[in-house]
């Protein structure tokens, strides 16, 4: 009998059990859409409590309870102030350790650590958090997933915290120029990836079809982007210029070079800022690149070996090298990236037919790319005085000028501004309407020689 009374008492509570279950989970469900339907018309206030209740009943239920929550907990922090901020900090910690614990496969490491990090960052005076702390954090966050730590902001808070570390001592030059390396390498896998997909839709648009409204929003989505990644790199530059010259380059180099000279990842690194820096005139950059070619032939290094030979008074031989670096490269973004360089090294040497030819490479490659529009531009401004039989003529060239820089602003979201400005500059420079007049050119088409050969349009003047 008593056995009988216990085996119908665990029955009774298994059901029970299983009857409160399922009550929490219907429960859930309700608060779930309640906290939602909050959150998407942002009164926060209003979706704290049944987003909690969710939270602690049924933190399986949906990745909702940690994307949407992230806002909740941050509208908390922005309305509270000490302790009771500190809490809400800690809590927003706690929710994406959470979000790992229940959702890992949607819960990106780099991503969350890094956004845990700025977090961090960002409320350091009240978590009372050194500058070291926060930089072993993001250098964790950075090495544990680099491919889903590619928030711009972070990435330059990231390289911050090590310029204060270097400014304090704490890391040696050799520190601050790999970070910096490792950094703007991974922005430049990001600016590939966000280009690739622009050029895309760029491509599209130039054969004349119309983008979807999906399509259209990608594309500023896109740019929006590129520009964050344009900004940041600049930002970074600035940084490492007022602390990297010849002067701590060449010895940091020189001592380090027998120890390296087979390590294609260091030459590289070590080539490229020696030639960025202009600390090329010293037999260690020529040493280097040799070392470099040597150790990892490359597009990259063939480059490299033009610029030693150009240096040299070897002009034809360099160029040699230039075509076998663009031959090379297979991957057709940065062989567009190689077009370019190799066409602003045409044209600092005054080779502008080559140069052109390597820029309009460069554009068929890259289409969102903005510079070798204005490459050429500049090129055209260069030498406007010296093609044309009349001034008018010669002037005419500003207006070629002009049409590639607005075509530099068009396509790419980095320069709209600078291009539009110098696209402004060069069209004060041609032909004024009452010369146009006088001439009596407008809406004729002006043959333009010397290098250049090519036509212009002449504007039409409207009354």
């Amino acid at each position: 009998m008593k056995t009988k009374f216990t085996s119908l008492f665990t029955l009774l509570c298994i059901c029970l059990n299983s009857t409160f279950a399922q009550s929490i989970e219907e429960e859930c469900k309700t608060k779930l859409s309640l906290f939602h339907g909050h959150v998407l018309t942002k009164n926060y206030d209003a979706a704290y409590e049944p987003w909690m209740y969710v939270r602690d009943n049924c933190p399986k239920l949906n990745i909702a309870i940690y994307k949407e929550g992230k806002g909740i907990l941050e509208a908390k922090i922005e309305q509270t102030s000490g302790s009771d901020r500190v809490s809400f900090i800690n809590d927003l910690l706690k929710l994406w350790k959470q979000s790992a614990q229940y959702f890992p496969s949607k819960t990106k490491q780099g991503q969350y650590a890094a956004m845990a990090c700025q977090l961090k960052y960002d409320h350091r005076s009240e978590l009372g958090i050194s500058n070291s702390e926060l930089y072993n954090c993001f250098d964790n966050a950075f090495e544990t997933d680099k491919a889903s730590f590619k928030n711009p902001k972070s990435l330059y808070t990231y390289f911050s915290l090590m310029v204060d570390l270097y400014d304090n001592g704490v890391k040696s030059p050799q520190d601050l120029f790999n970070k910096y390396d490792d950094i703007t390498e991974k922005i430049e896998v990001e600016v590939k990836n966000y280009s690739e997909k622009l050029n895309t839709l760029i491509i599209k648009k130039d054969n004349g079809q119309d983008l979807t409204k999906k399509e259209k929003r990608y594309k500023k989505y896109y740019e929006d982007y590129l520009k964050f990644y344009d900004q940041i790199s600049g930002s970074m530059l600035g940084l490492i210029n007022q602390r990297l010259n010849c002067e701590n380059l060449i010895p940091l180099y020189e001592s380090n070079f027998q120890a390296h000279k087979s390590d294609s990842v260091w030459l590289k690194r070590a080539v490229s800022k020696m030639y960025h820096k202009a600390c090329t005139n010293v037999s260690l950059y020529e040493n280097l690149v040799k070392a470099y070619d040597e150790t990892a032939p490359s597009a990259d290094t063939k480059y490299f070996v033009a610029t030693v030979l150009f240096q040299n008074g070897k002009d034809t031989e360099a160029e040699s090298y230039l075509k076998q670096a663009f031959d090379l490269e297979s991957d057709s973004y940065r062989k567009g990236i190689l077009a370019y360089k190799i066409g602003l090294t045409l044209k600092n040497k005054g080779k502008y037919s080559q140069a052109r030819t390597y820029f309009h490479k460069a554009l068929k490659l890259n289409p969102s790319s903005g510079k070798p529009h204005l490459s050429i531009a500049s090129m055209y401004n260069d030498s406007a005085k010296n093609c044309g039989s009349s001034n008018f003529n010669k002037r005419a060239v500003y207006w070629l000028a002009a049409k590639q820089a607005r075509k530099a602003s068009r396509v790419d979201p980095t320069l709209k501004k600078m291009a539009a400005q110098s696209a402004a500059n060069y069209n004060a420079k041609a032909p004024t309407k009452k010369e146009i007049f006088i001439e009596g050119m407008a809406g004729k088409t002006l043959k333009i020689g010397c290098w250049i050969q090519s036509s212009i349009k002449v504007p039409l003047i409207k009354n």
